[in-house]
């Protein structure tokens, strides 16, 4: 665990002296690569949402391709489509850029919902059925998702189911100024986001890694006491008076999934309460829908979240 604890720590220290002023989210993706769950970005744009996933899957030596999501993208044009071959007289497959082991769908609520829903199969099951016959998808399969929270015009919200399909929604802000001066002197000294291809980072572990590191995740304990915990938790957001949609069941597993790799990342094999209220903002931020009245009132989901975890006692 150590040789493998190390390295992920690394690539973490590595990411935010690429992508500069965003610990918080670097943090919270590693977790979430390692409780093997797909990720939503949201941010302006410029704050290095694209950078921080190409510069992950760079430093992983992970197979990367990106999908630039328009009104106009076709389920086909995600996930492949049958080619007849007039030479051999067969159909073969031309595989779409879901075959890959990380895959970053930008601007995703910018594409319809039938396009959207390619990708369900894919995130939920790991493969992709094209006329009857399904199609595995790499071991390390992760979709890192973003969106812009500003842009309204031309925009298809993301159905609950798709959303809960995700495990975190990490929120990518502004830098704070001693962090943007450092982006200024880095781009002084020659540092440039778009050759990333090049020398400028150096690969420091390999996807099977990754596997075995999400393999020791699953190994860390946790205590009945701590599960009654996170299940209270989650009731509570079902009965919450200012919501009309609370967490569900699969949501609870995941939020459970997630704890163990924070804990993990911690360099603890077991898990906290304090791991548990971690990784609650970012897991339940894009799956609690508020109440009208709420919404009126000005109360935000983040609100919510934390007033759910100071309502539920910790356990001793």
């Amino acid at each position: 665990m150590s040789n493998l604890h190390t390295a992920i720590t690394t690539i973490g220290k590595q990411l935010s002296t690429i992508v500069i002023g965003q610990e918080v989210p670097v943090q919270q993706l590693l977790v979430a690569l390692l409780a093997e769950g797909h990720v939503i970005l949201e941010g302006v744009p410029g704050t290095g949402k694209t950078l921080l996933v190409r510069a992950l899957s760079r430093l992983m030596q992970a197979d990367f391709a990106r999908i630039q999501l328009t009104p106009d993208i076709l389920p086909s044009d995600i996930s492949g489509t049958n080619v007849f071959d007039l030479a051999s007289r067969t159909f073969t497959l031309k595989q779409g850029p879901v075959f890959t082991q990380v895959l970053l769908a930008d601007e995703i609520n910018r594409t319809p919902p039938k396009t959207q829903a390619a990708l369900l199969e894919a995130m939920e099951e790991q493969q992709v059925t094209l006329d009857g016959t399904s199609h595995p998808l790499p071991d390390l399969f992760w979709v890192v998702a973003t969106q812009n929270p500003l842009e309204f015009e031309g925009t298809y919200p993301l159905p609950e189911a798709q959303l809960d399909r995700f495990l975190f929604k990490l929120v990518v802000g502004y830098p704070a100024p001693a962090a943007e001066k450092q982006m200024l002197l880095n781009a002084q000294a020659g540092f440039e986001a778009k050759r990333l291809d090049m020398k400028q980072i150096k690969p420091l572990i390999k996807a099977d890694h990754v596997l075995a590191a999400r393999k020791a995740v699953k190994g860390v304990t946790v205590q009945d006491p701590v599960l009654d915990y996170l299940l209270a938790l989650g009731q509570k957001t079902r009965q919450h008076p200012d919501l009309e949609l609370g967490t569900s069941p699969r949501s609870v597993v995941q939020w459970l999934q997630a704890s163990k790799a924070q804990a993990w990342l911690a360099g603890q094999d077991y898990v906290t309460p304090d791991h548990i209220k971690s990784v609650a903002p970012p897991l339940l931020r894009h799956r609690l829908i508020l109440g009208a009245e709420a919404q009126l009132d000005g109360l935000t989901v983040d609100r919510v979240i934390q007033g759910v975890l100071d309502s539920v006692a910790v356990p001793r």
